[in-house]
């Protein structure tokens, strides 16, 4: 046993030392990613806090308040169309309980006129556009603004459908593929492996896995964005009332777990933007930065802009 320990501590000294040093300096061994955007100021569905989600109007809104990416969601019409919708069923955005997929594009119903914030219960967003938007109609009015497009259905037609006009407004470097999924994200990357794409759910357990391993420092990672929640936004605002994860407990832990800054500074070091999100309050955007977040996800882009504002003028 004492000659077992002998060669097996030094050598997980050793492994534990060269882990730490080329987690703070990744350059040793990876080239750092060059992305064509780095966004501090992004607009979940579009700023859905200020105006009613992905609309046009709510896209506008947004690019008026300073935001340097537009967050969103497709889904596909019967008849072959991308519209931006969180949902593919409109029972909640609409009333009607249908689904895009089912009705051609001139069928679609409008939004409600007053729409609750999905991350700020008892909030709700209202304003004059309420009709579903396109993506082409988005990239159109915004060509140089970076996109987020998150796909969570496994519709080959659809990523192909974004692809197409991905590259027929020439955004592939600065259109960035989402999903929670890692099979729908490995087919979007089929689709069009020149887009950046950020984390899904999978990967990003692989990436706490690979941190506290000591691993992390060793592994190629071909992601360009990690986006995640900030923990107390879930507990405040999303989980239900009975689940789990209202537990205070269960959240610090979540926090402690997840929140790790010299897990962030590494990624940033290695060219991969941290964006956190749904951050609608200044005391959340603020924790989100204090733990690394090269970038903010908020419904309200106005809040976002002032609180960007004070604190660079206060730098």
């Amino acid at each position: 046993m004492s000659s077992f320990l002998y060669f097996i501590l030094p050598a997980l000294g050793g492994y534990t030392l060269t882990s730490v040093y080329l987690l703070k300096n990744p350059h040793i061994l990876h080239r750092r990613k060059r992305t064509a955007f780095y966004c501090t100021h992004i607009s979940h569905r579009g700023g859905c806090g200020e105006r009613i989600e992905s609309t046009m109007d709510a896209f506008t809104n947004a690019v008026e308040q300073g935001t340097q990416m537009l967050e969103m969601d497709c889904h596909l019409t019967r008849d072959g169309h991308v519209v931006v919708s969180h949902d593919e069923n409109l029972l909640r955005q609409t009333g009607h309980d249908v689904t895009v997929s089912s009705l051609n594009l001139q069928d679609l119903p409008l939004y409600k006129e007053r729409l609750e914030v999905t991350f700020y219960a008892g909030r709700y967003s209202s304003g004059p556009d309420r009709k579903f938007s396109l993506l082409e109609d988005v990239f159109r009015k915004f060509p140089k603004l970076p996109v987020s497009v998150e796909i969570k259905e496994n519709n080959k037609q659809l990523m192909e459908k974004v692809s197409d006009l991905v590259r027929c407004y020439n955004r592939e470097e600065i259109t960035v593929w989402a999903s929670v999924d890692s099979a729908i994200m490995m087919e979007c990357r089929r689709t069009n492996d020149s887009m950046p794409y950020s984390f899904t759910m999978n990967r990003g357990l692989l990436l706490l896995l690979l941190f506290y391993s000591g691993l992390l420092p060793f592994v190629p990672l071909g992601e360009s964005l990690l986006q995640f929640y900030l923990p107390r936004v879930i507990n405040r605002t999303y989980i239900p009332e009975e689940g789990i994860l209202r537990n205070k407990l269960v959240i610090s832990l979540l926090e402690k777990v997840t929140m790790r800054k010299s897990l962030f500074k590494h990624l940033v070091a290695r060219g991969i933007q941290v964006h956190l999100f749904v951050c609608n309050e200044d005391e959340d955007i603020k924790a989100a930065f204090e733990v690394g977040a090269t970038g903010v996800m908020s419904d309200y882009p106005a809040l976002l802009s002032s609180y960007l504002c004070r604190n660079r003028s206060q730098d």
